[in-house]
């Protein structure tokens, strides 16, 4: 996973030819939502650990999973999927170092995607 680009071109590309010649607002829009979204998943998938919450913990992940695939954030998507799986599987008890690590590939993907859609 490790090898992976922070974001994918070809998902960002993809994005672009859904609306194509509209200057990339609707590129913006999408990484607009997204990046106003994920923070409060992300907040979702601490209260829910703190809370015990195994179902709205898997949850949060797995919305945080899809729409980073959406935007092409595939290392967020990865740890995502790896959260929503362990904690369906195993419940939360070792879950805190990998909710560490997706907020970090987060905020890298953040700027990515700020500098990638600044005008």
């Amino acid at each position: 996973m490790a090898d992976l680009p922070v974001i994918d071109q070809q998902s960002i590309q993809n994005l672009r030819e859904l609306n194509p010649g509209d200057n990339d607002e609707f590129l913006r829009e999408i990484v607009g939502i997204y990046l106003e979204d994920t923070p409060l998943r992300l907040t979702e998938l601490e209260q829910s650990l703190a809370a015990g919450e195994v179902p709205k913990f898997t949850r949060a992940a797995h919305s945080i999973k899809g729409s980073s695939a959406n935007v092409g954030a595939m290392l967020v998507r990865g740890v995502a999927e790896t959260l929503e799986h362990q904690s369906a599987k195993e419940g939360l008890d070792h879950v805190a170092p990998l909710l560490a690590n997706l907020k970090a590939e987060f905020a890298r993907a953040r700027e990515a995607l700020v500098a990638l859609t600044a005008r």
